[in-house]
């Protein structure tokens, strides 16, 4: 069984190759057109040209995500939402909302004042 192995390692590259190539679009594949990579790919896929050749040269890089700064750590990206200004700032609107909800022309909701009462005699 392991003298399969690079032939499966070898066809699984080719694959591959074959089918990223053609998921590609056709303007971000760089130095030939989309055809003669995929043509490429077949030909020399045996021997590991074709495919190598399309993951060095012919795919496309890489682009940093909305957000991201080319793989700086400092600045921009993807903040946890406890880091987040803005969102930490929109829980504070969110639960100054819900607090004036409760409350009607400054009057206290009698149940409420009632409800404290009883968790102050409990304790």
């Amino acid at each position: 069984m392991l003298r399969y192995l690079p032939f499966l390692l070898v066809l699984a590259l080719w694959i591959y190759a074959f089918i990223d190539c053609l998921n590609t679009p056709e303007n971000e594949v760089r130095k030939l057109p989309k055809v003669v990579w995929v043509i490429i790919v077949l030909l020399f896929g045996e021997v590991l040209l074709g495919p190598i050749a399309w993951f060095a040269v012919g795919r496309p890089r890489k682009t940093p995500s909305y957000g991201e700064r080319g793989g700086s750590r400092g600045g921009g990206g993807w903040v946890a939402p406890d880091d987040n200004p803005e969102f930490l700032k929109s829980l504070r609107d969110e639960d100054g909302a819900a607090g004036g909800a409760g409350e009607q022309d400054g009057k206290k909701d009698p149940k409420d004042q009632q409800d404290k009462k009883k968790d102050d005699d409990e304790v």
